[in-house]
Formats: C-alpha cells, structure tokens, sequence
C-alpha cells in the first residue's frame, strides 16, 4: 500500500483521487475528507465519477519528480549566490546593470544628496562583516579586514554610533575587527552586546545584552555535531558554529556536490522543527525558527540608543547578503535612512544605494567620518 505524507495528503484535498496497484491487488482510496481506505481486490473495481485513477507507480514517479524539483530549486538558488554564473550575455548584462544601477546608484557618487537628507538627524551605521568589510575569501576563518579598514572604522565610530551586525559569532567577529567601542550584533542579531569602553553613545554599555535565542544553545551544538558527521565526506564543504546559528560554507565544494550537500544537511534538520534553513552567498544557514533577524537586531539597537520612535534619527545599513534585506526593509518601511547593497551585479533589493566592493565602503565610510570631522569644527567657530 503507497503511504503518504500530510502535505502530499493536503495537496490532494482538492479533488477525490483514487491510487491502485493492479498487481499488487491492492486499491487505495483517499476521499475528500482525507480519510484513506484500503481493501483487497483481484481486479479494481471501475472509478466512479468524480475520481480519478492514478497508478501507485506513476504516482511515486511523480512525487520523486515533485522531491527533485525542490532540490533542484535551492541548487539553482545556491547556484545564482555565484555572480560567475550569470547566462546573460555581456550586452544585456551591460544593459541590465545600467538599468539596475538608475534605480540604487552608487552612494559614492550621491555622497552630497545623502548627507543633505541626513541633516539635522543623528547617523547610526550598521555593518555586515564578510563581503562588506572583508572581502569574501575561500577559508572563512581568514576574513581578515585590512588595517586601513580598521583605522577607516575606529574614525567612523569616534563620529557615529557603529554596529557590526553579522551571521558570525560576536567572538569569532570581535577576533577580526578588534574594536572596544563598536556595538557587535553576532548569529544574524541573536546575540548582541554593547561596546566594552571608548564609545561616548552610551552610558551603560555593559547592561546591553539581548539574547532571545538562547533556549536553543544546546540544540545548536548537537546539530553542529551531527552536520560535520554527515558533511566529512563532502571535500570542501565547511561547517562553522556561530553560537545561534551554523553555516555550512559549500563555497570550496564542486557544483555536482552542491545537491547532495543540500540533502545531507535536510536530512539532519527534518528532527529539529524548531530550526529552520535559509541560505546566504555560498552558505546555508541553519537558525531557530523565531521572529528574529537582522532587522529586528537593527530595531533593538536604535531602541537601546533612544532612537526607537524618534524622527531624528537616520540610520544607514551596509550589507552584501541576502540576510541583509531584512535590514534593508525595515529602514523602507520606517522611512528613515536607507540600506546600502554591496554588489558589482544586480540584485533584487530593497536597498536604496549600492557600492561594489569593500574597498569602496571604506571610501564612503571615510568620507563619513571626515564629512563629520569637518562639521563639528565648523561648528565649534560659530
């Protein structure tokens, strides 16, 4: 007897399907109240009217088919995270990005626009790490951020109230960026803390902790152990424990491989219900299933900062990643500030402005702090 599962039960609820197996001599019936049927027969009996018949072969056939398909969507999704495999051709892609780039210009070159509407109100940064501050790199345990970078975003900080809002953990983050007077949101916003000294934004740093998924440290790590079991064989692929989350980096795995690294990592995930999996530029995420992002880690931070219904306040979100528009969306919704897309290619986003390449963020960055700079001795001769 074919079983089935409640979504393939579900699916079927719209119409009243009848799967026999004539060899078998078995007929199974589902009818439309979702109760299943079994009896014994040598030959199937004629379909009344309203059923359709459906042999159990054809319909294993096609459920495999229907399994394959989701897989194959989130290789092609895996798949369109790599800017190298673009199929236009470099006319349209010219095109494309030409069009693109009308609708999220460069901030370097709208540098004068924004501070314009940034006037009166106070900046607030958010930072995504890798891709935006670092360059993305095969290892990530080598994401290192130049020295130039560092200095860019020490300046930066001295101006602004400045967060790393990142996927990593805050240590592992913290490792890289070296900076005391930053606000670190690690595990995409699950675990944020304040600056330890240095940042004149706040006057009880220490009491800024929000964790609102620690319930879940335990699944966390019996789910990264199980990961890297059933990833070892896949060359390339690497698991990584960032506290809240874990990614599995398929950036150093073939291609071909990309579709059974996928179902190793479901196979897991299917006992864990409370975790889910979303995926980021060559990376699958695996997160608690709560209401939580980088959005909202952007919402507690301009709370914490006394920014949460104010009008004067004009946060700006820099990131490259898909977990990004979470970020981007909330400052759309808001209409305050605006996000920042790092990307050399189009993508569907709701930032408002778009710069290339992290060396292209430090340059606004810098500009930033120097715009700033300038103003308070301006102001200081009035």
């Amino acid at each position: 007897m074919v079983s089935y599962t409640e979504d393939q039960r579900q699916k079927m609820t719209a119409q009243n399907v009848r799967i026999s197996d004539t060899k078998a001599g078995i007929i199974t019936v589902a009818v439309s109240n979702q109760k299943i049927f079994t009896a014994t027969a040598q030959k199937p009996p004629a379909a009344p009217v309203g059923y359709i018949t459906i042999s159990a072969k054809k319909l294993l056939k096609n459920l495999e088919i229907s399994n394959g398909a989701r897989i194959n969507a989130w290789v092609e999704s895996m798949r369109a995270s790599s800017p190298t495999h673009l199929k236009s051709s470099p006319s349209s892609l010219s095109e494309d990005h030409t069009s693109w780039r009308l609708h999220h210009p460069s901030a370097l070159e709208m540098f004068e626009q924004i501070i314009d509407s940034s006037k009166g109100k106070q900046i607030v940064i958010f930072l995504d790490y890798d891709g935006t501050l670092s360059p993305i790199v095969e290892d990530p345990d080598k994401a290192f951020m130049s020295k130039k970078m560092r200095r860019t975003v020490r300046k930066l900080a001295r101006c602004f109230p400045t967060a790393i809002v990142t996927g990593r953990c805050i240590d592992k983050v913290f490792n890289f960026v070296k900076l005391t007077e930053l606000y670190y949101a690690g595990s995409h916003g699950m675990d944020i803390k304040g600056p330890k000294k240095g940042s004149k934004f706040t006057k009880d740093s220490e009491s800024l902790l929000f964790q609102p998924a620690s319930e879940f440290l335990p699944m966390i790590d019996e789910v990264y152990k199980q990961l890297v079991d059933k990833t070892k064989s896949t060359t390339g692929a690497k698991v990584e424990n960032n506290k809240f989350c874990i990614s599995v980096h398929f950036r150093c795995v073939d291609e071909k491989k990309w579709s059974g690294l996928y179902t190793e990592v479901k196979s897991v995930l299917k006992e864990y219900p409370k975790l889910k999996l979303t995926q980021g530029r060559k990376v699958l995420e695996i997160r608690p299933n709560i209401k939580w992002d980088k959005g909202k880690a952007l919402e507690f931070l301009l709370e914490s900062l006394g920014f949460a219904n104010c009008t004067d306040v004009f946060p700006v979100y820099i990131g490259d990643d898909k977990t990004d528009e979470d970020a981007f969306k909330i400052l759309k919704e808001r209409g305050e500030g605006f996000g920042i897309l790092v990307s050399k290619f189009p993508k569907d986003t709701s930032a408002s402005y778009s710069l290339e390449e992290p060396s292209e963020v430090m340059d606004f960055l810098g500009r930033l702090a120097q715009w700033k700079q300038v103003s308070l001795r301006e102001d200081s001769r009035v």
